[in-house]
């Protein structure tokens, strides 16, 4: 039974993506985009930057490697509400047909801190300890995290070729409708991303720490 609903689920999600392959496209090549720009960014950064970097990363290990326990609840409080803060902004401003760039500049925007984070663990902490700490630190919650945010800026950009194709007030509530609703379900998924992150990223990187 529970085999079967997966299947379903992974059914809708297929087709919900093939049916929007334009929008994610676009919307995905901005995301890599500012991954790009992140690490070009780290790359061409003064030596005095490249300094604070390495400061504030060894400061951050050994923080995790001096605190005998994490406060998760607090942690998990701040996780979730930056993913309310992104998933209202992404509905929000996915709702006004003058907003789209910004949805799409939160898309480049999440993808240039992404890019800054890996990019910045490699440089500092060489190839293969970098791309370790990277795995541990993100690979997990952006699992869900990254789709739930593409997903986002798809369902607002349909929308907003909604409106722009079919003005009558009825037709839009109707679209309205639907993004808020695909907005809602993408904020639980991010919310479960934010558990991910602090009580799996989180303690893993905590047993871990001590290697780097």
């Amino acid at each position: 039974m529970k085999r079967n609903k997966r299947v379903k689920i992974l059914e809708i999600i297929k087709e919900h993506v093939l049916n929007n392959k334009k929008e994610y496209m676009i919307v995905a090549l901005l995301f890599i985009i500012g991954i790009f720009l992140g690490v070009l960014f780290v790359n061409n950064v003064q030596e005095a930057q490249k300094l604070e970097i390495t400061t504030y990363l060894s400061t951050f290990i050994d923080k995790m490697k001096n605190t005998e326990s994490l406060n998760h609840i607090e942690l998990l409080k701040n996780s979730i509400g930056q993913n309310i803060m992104i998933a209202v902004i992404l509905w929000f401003f996915g709702t006004t047909v003058i907003g789209l760039p910004v949805v799409f500049g939160v898309v480049l925007y999440r993808g240039f801190c992404l890019g800054y984070t890996i990019a910045v663990c490699i440089t500092i902490m060489g190839l293969p300890q970098g791309i370790l700490f990277v795995l541990i630190l993100l690979l997990l919650q952006n699992i869900l995290f990254i789709p739930a945010i593409l997903a986002l800026a798809v369902s607002g950009f349909k929308l907003y070729k909604s409106i722009i194709k079919d003005r009558k007030k009825e037709n839009v509530k109707i679209e309205v409708v639907r993004h808020t609703v695909f907005s809602f379900i993408m904020l639980l998924v991010l919310m479960i991303s934010s558990v991910i992150e602090i009580f799996l990223s989180t303690n893993i990187l905590k047993g871990l720490v001590k290697y780097f």
